[in-house]
């Protein structure tokens, strides 16, 4: 019998299918179990925020939200918070269907509904939600992967709903081209880092001044929001706050723990040490090893960075509703990424909230945009009165609730 291991099969596709809905664990815990005051100014502080309304009680609650909440990138982030409702697969549920064939992470949609306070504990429900059959640019063949992260407070308030696109693609065909052989690394003048100083002095975060549905136009632009040239320490101040991800990386005794339990996850430098894949974002010769120039960031990096830029210019009485975006390319060290975003649709949403809607980019130093996203932002309002915080999907009031309306969504996909 022919082998079907990294293929894409109408018979893997139907099985994977077959899952939709059903809630399993998710594969890490929470970085966070009960997030406070702290946790909040980690995460905010790694990607570049530092939005007192975060974490400073005396001035948060002179904002329309009376008191500290968290910045929306901790409400998910694969792995950040959520203690799982369900905590064990069900009967007949595990493995991969489409075991072997090439997965990787290409875009994120979010929405959040209610703000997360300090010291409450988090729910999380974790299922696949969709598995759309595509064509790819660079492969004949290609699944994408929606998997969805619900999450709630331990009093009951629907928080914020996480949704994640793995695109499943077979490798012999991925491999075929060969994307980042042409890329070239950046060396910086002395004037031309002078004037990226320039650049971070003139940002400015609107903060306590609301931000008025009546006084923005189609046409807005939002930034510049300057980031990087990218570092290897902005690495590691990334993890400081967002932990170490999905594969739960830890150091000495820990680290072997996690070798026996996950041995492929790790493989052996020139010195014959094991260590993590995941070192390709701070170890050139990792990431040489793997097809790339030099040492690279996470995508999702790159997401929180739009979101940081939504919260600049919106101010804190308004509110991020939704917002998307994809991880086209890598961003490499010594990478510098502008941010930007312009203001498409000006409307009342659902229930009469002033909204608008804004497209996003993250543009490095190539004139090469490599986090595209759109975004709605719900505004206060001088005719219409103070942000009104939207209403989960479906209008559920729990996590399986919120999944069934999710679902529903992604079938009109």
């Amino acid at each position: 019998m022919t082998s079907t291991v990294g293929q894409i099969t109408d018979e893997a596709v139907d099985r994977l299918r077959s899952t939709i809905g059903v809630a399993v664990p998710h594969v890490a815990p929470p970085h966070y179990l009960s997030p406070n005051h702290d946790a909040f100014r980690h995460v905010a502080e790694s990607y570049g925020d530092d939005n007192p309304l975060w974490w400073d009680e005396s001035y948060a609650a002179q904002t329309r939200w009376q008191g500290a909440m968290a910045p929306p990138a901790l409400i998910g982030g694969d792995s950040l918070v959520g203690e799982d409702e369900v905590t064990e697969k069900p009967d007949g549920v595990g493995g991969d269907p489409l075991r072997g064939v090439h997965a990787f992470y290409a875009s994120s949609a979010r929405e959040w509904w209610a703000p997360l306070r300090p010291n409450r504990r988090v729910h999380r429900r974790n299922a696949l939600v969709a598995a759309l059959d595509k064509s790819s640019s660079f492969a004949a063949r290609a699944i994408h992967e929606w998997s969805a992260q619900v999450f709630a407070d331990d009093e009951g308030a629907m928080l914020a709903g996480q949704y994640r696109n793995m695109i499943r693609t077979e490798r012999t065909k991925a491999r075929a081209t060969k994307k980042y052989e042409s890329i070239e690394l950046k060396t910086w003048s002395d004037d031309e880092i002078a004037e990226i100083d320039r650049a971070y002095a003139a940002e400015c975060r609107r903060g306590g001044t609301p931000r008025l549905w009546e006084d923005v136009s189609e046409g807005d632009t939002l930034g510049p929001l300057i980031k990087g040239p990218l570092t290897v320490t902005d690495m590691v101040c990334w993890h400081v706050g967002m932990g170490t991800g999905m594969y739960r990386v830890r150091p000495l005794r820990l680290a072997w723990e996690n070798r026996r339990r996950i041995p492929r996850f790790y493989s052996a430098g020139p010195d014959n040490v094991p260590d993590v894949q995941q070192r390709v974002h701070w170890d050139p010769t990792a990431a040489r090893a793997a097809g790339n120039p030099t040492t690279f960031d996470y995508g999702r990096m790159r997401e929180t960075w739009l979101i940081h830029l939504c919260t600049d210019w919106m101010g804190d009485d308004a509110w991020l509703w939704k917002l998307e975006c994809e991880f086209r390319l890598f961003n490499y060290v010594g990478d510098l990424h502008t941010v930007t975003g312009t203001v498409t649709r000006k409307y009342l949403a659902e229930g009469g909230r002033p909204a608008v809607d804004v497209r996003l980019e993250a543009r490095n130093q190539r004139g090469v945009v490599t986090a595209p996203g759109e975004a709605t932002i719900l505004l206060p309002s001088s005719e219409h009165g103070q942000v009104r915080l939207p209403d989960p999907p479906g209008n559920a009031t729990s996590l399986a609730g919120v999944l069934d309306a999710v679902i529903d969504d992604f079938a009109d996909r």
